[in-house]
């Protein structure tokens, strides 16, 4: 599911925990855009686009956009996460959007080396280690495999901080 380990989960469907659309919602206000999203989704994004529909083939000319990416490559659209952040990235230099992202620690990947770290405005290292994501509306008891963060490209960073620093360590990376 993420850095240097194979994916062996089909799983495609892991649904953000309440208490953290509840800060996602604290941040924005309302989303506007969830462009990963899917049937069981407790975000209450104004636009969302769920398979079928491949938000990587759509537009993100959004303000206020909440990405929580597959975390394993997709071997049928051959994309992975590094996909998403950079059309995050492409969407926030052409429409001036602002972008959250809830994605995997693995700061030895391509992504955190070439995006995040240069591009994006600020970040928060989770103190929930092994994150409980939902599945199918219920909250999964295993909790996931690795460490999770929160990443914003935007220009709010005071605000970033204010709602996200009870639930882990913030940092400004730009």
């Amino acid at each position: 599911m993420s850095a240097g380990r194979k994916n062996n989960i089909t799983k495609k469907d892991y649904c953000t925990p309440p208490k953290y659309v509840n800060a996602i919602t604290d941040f924005f206000g309302e989303v506007d855009l969830d462009p990963c999203s899917n049937e069981y989704s407790l975000v209450k994004a104004k636009h969302k686009f769920i398979l079928p529909i491949d938000g990587l083939n759509q537009q993100w000319n959004y303000e206020k956009i909440f990405v929580n990416p597959p975390y394993g490559r997709d071997i049928t659209r051959k994309t992975a996460i590094y996909d998403w952040i950079e059309y995050g990235v492409d969407a926030n230099e052409k429409f001036g959007s602002e972008l959250l992202y809830l994605i995997p620690v693995a700061t030895n990947t391509k992504h955190f080396k070439h995006i995040l770290f240069k591009k994006f405005s600020c970040i928060c290292f989770l103190e929930d280690t092994r994150l409980k994501f939902y599945s199918n509306g219920k909250e999964d008891i295993k909790g996931a495999p690795m460490s999770c963060c929160f990443c914003y490209i935007g220009k709010r960073t005071t605000d970033f901080f204010n709602v996200f620093e009870k639930f882990g360590k913030c940092f400004n990376i730009s």
